[in-house]
């Protein structure tokens, strides 16, 4: 008799979700705040309406700061909340003020 030689299929590489957003806060340790924005049309107005989310990101080096164009990636889970990590500084920009 011989051997059944099994098969396998090949698996497709991981897809890997990216965004690219601006760095809103940074007064955690190796931790940013990115705000993503997104446009959506209203379903009954019909007008493009500006939807943004907060992600915590873990950024090792604290090497990102506030105002900063970056990119982050998705990860395995570093807290209750982080479930991103920092990619790549695009672009060095001024410190948002925030007035309280």
């Amino acid at each position: 008799m011989e051997p059944e030689t099994v098969q396998q299929a090949a698996v497709p590489a991981k897809i890997i979700k990216s965004k690219i957003g601006r760095v809103v806060g940074d007064k955690m340790d190796k931790t940013i705040v990115v705000a993503i924005e997104s446009f959506r049309r209203h379903p009954v107005y019909n007008k493009r309406v500006r939807r943004t989310r907060n992600f915590k990101v873990h950024d090792e080096t604290n090497q990102a700061h506030a105002g900063d164009l970056v990119r982050i990636v998705e990860s395995r889970p570093y807290s209750k909340q982080k479930r991103w990590r920092l990619d790549a500084i695009l672009e060095r920009g001024e410190e948002i003020k925030v007035e309280a």
